[in-house]
């Protein structure tokens, strides 16, 4: 006989705090691998039922690529994925606020949501500088949520640039 408190426990559904939190952990994984480039250490993961079907990480300096942000190298990949430039239904998880130019290629994918870590306060165009997303001008808005492992995400970017202030100048 199946005692029904177990059974309930096996098929109670995650939280959405905790799905995002998941991912959002894969998105920190990427952003390490950004570090070990030498990389502002940015990740990010796209995920659509439940899958993950893309991945960045900054790449700008190993591409030689201004466009090479964690969020636009995810999204070419799910769109790769997906054999489609519409990235929908998708969700991108990022570890950092996205700047102006992947805030656009988001709404350009049609993506669905949007869940970032840390306020990026200098160019961040979600909330910190600029409310994007909520242009009247868009033919797409994109739903977001921050905050997710903001501290963890945080801390990594401030002990790379504390890093890199204070290595010596390269030559």
């Amino acid at each position: 006989m199946i005692n029904k408190v177990d059974n309930e426990a096996e098929t109670a559904p995650i939280s959405d705090l905790d799905r995002d939190e998941g991912y959002m952990m894969l998105a920190l994984e990427q952003a390490e691998l950004a570090e070990r480039l030498g990389e502002v250490p940015v990740g990010a993961v796209v995920v659509s039922d439940g899958v993950v079907i893309g991945r960045g990480h900054n790449r700008m300096i190993a591409d030689e690529d201004p466009t090479a942000h964690a969020e636009v190298v995810a999204l070419r990949q799910a769109a790769q994925a997906l054999k489609n430039y519409r990235v929908v239904p998708a969700t991108l998880y990022v570890t950092l606020e996205p700047c102006a130019m992947c805030a656009g290629a988001m709404v350009h994918a049609r993506l669905q949501t949007l869940v970032f870590g840390a306020n990026e306060p200098r160019a961040g165009a979600v909330c910190s500088q600029q409310h994007f997303f909520e242009s009247a001008y868009l033919n797409h808005h994109v739903v977001t949520r921050g905050g997710i492992l903001a501290a963890a995400s945080s801390a990594r970017l401030k002990a790379f640039f504390k890093a890199k202030r204070r290595a010596p100048p390269e030559a």
